[in-house]
């Protein structure tokens, strides 16, 4: 069957290229180049979706790359740097660039293949966003934002109210309701759009090395420190920095960021001066950071230092209303990806799409019908083609979600454990599942075994 997401591999190592070919041909329609001159002819006669662009390439590097295919294609695709070098400067100076994302060799199939779901999610947002703004003006400001519902109304009012703001903005909301698009919305519409906008996913970052890819170090700070590394708060100076999910963030990390938040200054590791930064500061959370303030989990002092100005996404099954248009969107979206005439979404259907709770939020709805559209018979998608999560017959033996007097907290766990359950113990795909990160999916399941819960394995 051809595939209709088509990616193109830029490396030069044979059995790498190969390796990786192999393993993504099942999901996407793959082509494979070993240096930077044949992926841009390929390219320009060839438009893919998604590069995986190794930095390290014989000839042109993987930076000129990006910067001819920034200034030589209508339509830049969405591009994933590779690099086998553990100082991400270069890498950083490619997210600058136009790059979507970056991977540190080696890194396993699991993390690419998320990496590759997540660009895919956003290439309409992220990839694009700067050349939309230039070709529409604000007829694009809010790509991505769908709705307009009372909630969705109001959030947009105050983003444009805030935008050329110095304000640090958190934005909370369950996971899967759009925080990454507001933040990128806020960026792209305040005066700092022509500077950088960088993300750190402060979960994927390990503990030990969050202090040195945030604030940088000097030569010899440490052991393998060569040379001196500008931090990501250097390299975002005139721009906009985005902490996603800022409670990831350990005691001893979150007191210095606060002297940055409170002096807007930075020091290296190893550095004996400090270094100004002018940087608009955008932190998300899908939690509730009172109650984690209360547990002794976040530090005081920064809570209120984030919630300058605090912007709340209303979950999916909040603002029905939506639906209708989203559920449009994703159809069309899913069908041109797919290769799949765009089908009828029949009254039942939407009926039951608008009834569901949607625990997943826009991310559970964009994925539940991309899998109606692919196997959707015909050229509509009746109530009976709809393949939602309570369909699946997925039980741990545990809370009914349709028993009314569930709390949040019950709803979360048993979903939680219904995704374990799913996936055979795989928190790396469950997490997936969730938005959530493998890291907060290990705290849940420590406070579940405490409660002397069985977790599935």
């Amino acid at each position: 069957m051809k595939q209709s997401r088509k990616i193109l591999i830029v490396e030069d190592e044979h059995g790498t290229r190969e390796l990786l070919k192999t393993q993504l041909e099942g999901e996407y329609s793959v082509r494979s180049v070993s240096n930077g001159e044949e992926a841009l002819s390929y390219l320009k006669d060839s438009p893919c979706d998604t590069v995986l662009l190794d930095l390290n390439l014989p000839g042109i590097s993987g930076l000129e790359v990006l910067d001819r295919l920034a200034a030589e294609t209508e339509s830049m695709p969405t591009v994933i740097v590779v690099s086998a070098d553990t100082n991400i400067n270069t890498a950083v100076q490619a997210l600058q660039r136009g790059a979507y994302d970056y991977l540190v060799k080696p890194f396993s199939i699991d993390e690419l293949r998320t990496t590759l779901t997540h660009a895919t999610q956003h290439r309409y947002v992220v990839g694009t966003a700067t050349r939309q703004r230039s070709r529409s003006g604000t007829s694009q400001k809010f790509a991505g934002m769908i709705g307009n519902s009372a909630s969705i109304r109001r959030l947009k009012q105050d983003i444009e109210k805030i935008a050329n703001t110095r304000g640090t903005v958190l934005l909370t909301g369950e996971s899967g309701t759009g925080k990454e698009l507001a933040a990128r919305a806020i960026h792209e519409l305040s005066n700092r759009a022509k500077g950088p906008y960088i993300r750190i996913n402060c979960a994927a970052i390990p503990e030990s090395l969050l202090e040195a890819e945030l604030f940088g170090h000097e030569k010899g700070a440490f052991t393998n420190a060569i040379a001196r590394r500008e931090g990501m708060f250097e390299l975002a100076h005139g721009g906009t920095i985005l902490l996603d999910e800022i409670t990831e963030i350990d005691p001893s990390m979150q007191a210095k960021l606060l002297r940055v938040l409170q002096e807007r200054e930075i020091m290296r590791l190893g550095g004996k001066k400090t270094i100004s930064v002018d940087v608009r500061i955008i932190a998300t959370t899908n939690l509730d950071l009172k109650a984690e303030v209360r547990e002794g989990r976040f530090k005081e002092d920064l809570y209120y230092r984030l919630n300058v100005i605090p912007l709340h996404i209303a979950p999916l099954r909040e603002r029905a209303e939506d639906i209708p248009e989203l559920v449009e969107h994703f159809v069309r979206r899913a069908a041109r990806e797919n290769d799949r005439p765009v089908p009828e979404i029949s009254p039942e259907a939407m009926q039951r799409l608008c009834a569901h709770p949607w625990p997943g939020n826009i991310r559970e709805l964009e994925n539940s019908l991309e899998r109606s559209v692919i196997l959707a018979e015909g050229g509509a998608i009746d109530a009976d083609d709809l393949r939602l999560d309570v369909d699946e017959g997925v039980s741990t033996g545990g809370a009914d979600m349709n028993d009314a007097s569930l709390t949040i907290r019950d709803m979360e766990k048993e979903l939680i454990l219904r995704r374990l359950n799913l996936t055979g113990g795989n928190r790396t795909r469950a997490a997936e599942m969730l938005g959530i990160s493998v890291r907060t999916l290990r705290n849940k399941i420590n406070q579940y075994r405490h409660e002397g819960i069985t977790i599935p394995s």
